[in-house]
């Protein structure tokens, strides 16, 4: 204890779920805490003022009304404190403390191998490594979780989990594990599997397009590689998963370098926190936790089955609970027994599967009744009536699912072949629906059915000896005796009202978001250093290429050849759909051979009557609308395309400048060569930016339109990038990066 009456605490994970409550509880409840709060700088926000910010989330916001603003902020302020730095890397502890709690941890059930041991492990390591190096000898209360123990049946006591596993071999392995994957991802063979997918997604975006896409495959390769290492290794060893493998660790950490060393050691393991019963009001929560997105997700019908045994207990505690169990610990000390001259660790499983043992099947009901008089809205704007489910006694809904996988991935293939209509984007949206929700799923069915389906039964003999323990008459909410839920009011009256009231907040905060992407386009702002640049086949034109080339090749070429060509057109077309999907300006040299031979004079001729009248006619309405708009704001209108300077000037005059290719002539003759590479993907990017440097325009207010994936290149380098009537791979890209998507045929 400290010289003065105030017991110094040091708090980890003081900005998430559990420490925030408990650091709450600490200066709303007890007068003589003073919190120091190990928070690392995140960006240019520092720790300080991270701290600062926890004082106004909604934990304490109770508090503030009860006491008032400034008495709470008083408080606050002469009660905690700051310790800097990264957890996995603390350097030292010089202040003196009375006692610790260890709350921080990674929250995910399935991260890379690396990153949960350096969390869960790696932390606990600095953290004890630090205290033993300081000299001090406070009480730690070290926060694990019930499932230590890994995959088990029956009664699992509130004890030292029993295995072997040595956790120093298993964190250097885990560190090395990244360094390895990388190395493996470089191998030839690999880096051809990356060049090849990337090729064929982003082949037509241009060469540094595939490269940064291969790039980012590997990358994405390595992650998922040693999240697949770090579910298989804790498998392995009989754990569910990485997290709770690591969990197990790092109790065994504490155990080895705290509690091994004659230190008094409380370890706390809650089982699946939930929202609060009490305090610091009933239902509060701090975002979606383990339940939760199980929960959301069967109440937007989107579960119709789901992998559980109806019977299995599915141990949930609010987390009020669990702040009271360690404040207990905090304020009256470690509590387990003496052995000579050391300390006996104490455990303290923070359940209700042994006391007040809540069945699947029960939850089930108490969730499917309250959705069924509560249903939340659908898409569609109607609600939502929840599926019944059947819990099948085999695997046939894993089967299923792998079944709907296929099917998905056979039609994200085929709606990547198809052309862009009206029909085929609808199709695009749906699908893209599907596969999104099918991959929930998955998540859903590979991480929680290990919770639905458990046979274990967590024993919490010392917990509620512990909350015995408390001073006659301490409030109702301070207690944790978990016999004291009632599963059925819990669910309807507090959880689940709490749940959806967050979720329509989410969904309001969306949907305004999206009303703001749909908002009538607002007038363009004057500008004389803003740029308006327009593709023209299928952007400005409603025409392509192709149809370009048939309608000269009626006009200039003499009527005796004609059907030759078209043949040798036909015969050649496989030829040029492989070049247009591999790389847009690959197929416009290909394709513009076909000019080989045809009179430029004859052509200009064509251009000048009737072929540029039939141009005229292909003018997009909302084309022109917009070119006007930009005129009349004073912004440079630049229409840029692979096409020949030749066939461009019916539209010229729209535009304040025009870059087209041009081909070589000989004697007034095409030789079917460009003068120059064609202005197409990256190459329109790299002149853009050259472009605009050169003549002091600013991109980032500038205007693109463009109707390929292959424009992507250069619509990323402007400000107000537009995917116009767009083919279906820019428009799932128009689609994730949020650019406005426009249809200029209807007005």
């Amino acid at each position: 204890m400290s010289e003065n009456t105030t017991k110094r605490v040091l708090l980890t994970g003081a900005t998430g779920f559990l420490g925030q409550a408990v650091m709450e509880r600490l200066l709303s409840s007890e007068d003589n805490i003073h919190i120091t709060a190990v928070i690392r700088p995140k960006g240019e926000i520092t720790a300080q003022t991270r701290l600062e910010q926890l004082f106004r989330k909604p934990v304490f916001k109770p508090w503030r009304e009860r006491v008032g603003d400034d008495e709470a902020k008083r408080i606050f302020q002469e009660r905690t404190d700051v310790l800097e730095g990264d957890l996995s890397a603390l350097k030292g502890i010089e202040q003196p403390f009375d006692v610790v709690v260890h709350s921080a941890s990674t929250v995910s059930f399935d991260p890379p191998i690396d990153e949960a041991f350096n969390t869960n492990v790696g932390g606990a390591l600095s953290l004890y490594e630090a205290l033993l190096a300081s000299g001090q000898d406070p009480h730690v209360v070290h926060v694990s979780t019930c499932y230590v123990g890994g995959i088990a049946k029956g009664l699992r006591p509130e004890a030292p989990i029993d295995h072997d596993v040595d956790w120093r071999r298993e964190f250097d392995y885990a560190v090395a594990a990244r360094e390895e994957a990388e190395l493996a991802s470089r191998t030839p063979e690999q880096l051809h599997s990356f060049i090849d997918s990337a090729t064929k997604s982003t082949g037509k975006r241009g060469p540094k397009s595939v490269a940064a896409s291969a790039e980012a495959s590997r990358t994405g390769w390595i992650t998922q590689r040693l999240v697949d290492l770090g579910r298989t290794r804790a498998q392995s060893l009989g754990w569910t998963d990485i997290y709770t493998f690591t969990k197990a660790m790092g109790e065994r950490v504490a155990e080895d370098l705290w509690g091994g060393n004659g230190h008094r050691l409380s370890v706390v393991r809650p089982a699946i926190i939930e929202s609060a019963l009490r305090h610091p009001q009933p239902g509060w929560i701090d975002g979606y936790k383990v339940a939760d997105p199980l929960i959301m997700a069967y109440a937007k019908g989107a579960l119709p089955e789901f992998p559980g045994l109806p019977d299995s207990v599915l141990d949930v505690i609010p987390v009020d609970f669990v702040v009271n169990a360690i404040t207990a610990l905090v304020v009256n000390g470690h509590r387990g027994e003496s052995h000579g001259d050391r300390e006996q660790a104490g455990y303290y499983q923070i359940c209700s599967g042994a006391s007040n043992p809540l069945p699947f099947h029960e939850m089930y009901g108490s969730v499917r009744e309250y959705f069924l008089e509560n249903p939340v809205e659908g898409p569609d704007g109607k609600p939502v009536v929840v599926p019944e489910w059947r819990f099948p006694a085999n695997n046939a809904v894993v089967r299923s699912l792998a079944g709907k996988e296929k099917l998905a991935a056979w039609g994200g293939r085929l709606n990547a072949l198809l052309p862009s209509t009206k029909r085929t984007l609808e199709w695009t949206n749906s699908l893209h629906k599907m596969q999104s929700g099918l991959g929930s799923l998955r998540t859903y069915v590979d991480l929680y059915q290990n919770y639905t389906r458990t046979e274990m039964v967590f024993d919490d003999t010392n917990t509620r000896a512990l909350s015995a323990s408390l001073p006659e008459g301490t409030p109702e909410d301070r207690t944790f005796d978990p016999r004291d839920i009632n599963w059925k009011t819990y669910w309807q009256e507090i959880h689940l009202p709490a749940l959806t009231e967050m979720t329509r907040a989410y969904s309001r905060a969306s949907s305004a978001r999206a009303r703001r992407a749909q908002r009538p386009r607002k007038e363009l702002k004057p500008g004389t250093d803003v740029l308006a640049i327009f593709d023209l086949e299928g952007t400005v034109l409603d025409s392509t290429v192709v149809g370009q080339y048939f309608a000269v090749q009626r006009r200039v070429l003499p009527a005796a050849k004609r059907p030759a060509d078209l043949i040798d057109a036909v015969r050649t077309t496989p030829t040029y759909v492989k070049a247009e999907r591999r790389d847009r300006g690959e197929f416009v040299r290909a394709f513009m051979r076909r000019y080989e031979g045809m009179e430029s004079a004859k052509i200009r001729e064509a251009v000048d009557g009737k072929l540029g009248e039939d141009m005229l006619k292909v003018l997009k309405p909302g084309a022109l609308a917009r070119i006007e708009e930009h005129r009349a704001a004073g912004h440079r209108t630049v229409l840029v395309t692979g096409s020949l300077d030749l066939l461009v000037s019916p539209v010229a005059d729209l535009f304040d400048e025009v870059i087209a290719g041009s081909m070589v002539e000989r004697d007034g003759v095409l030789t079917g060569y460009l003068a120059t590479p064609p202005l197409v993907d990256e190459a329109r990017a790299q002149w853009l930016k050259k472009y605009a440097d050169d003549n002091g325009y600013d991109l980032t207010r500038s205007f693109g339109y463009g109707d390929s994936v292959a424009d992507s290149s250069w619509l990323g380098l402007v400000g107000h990038p537009y995917a116009v009537n767009p083919d279906i791979p820019l428009y799932r890209l128009a689609k994730r990066n949020h650019w406005p998507i426009e249809d200029w045929k209807k007005h």
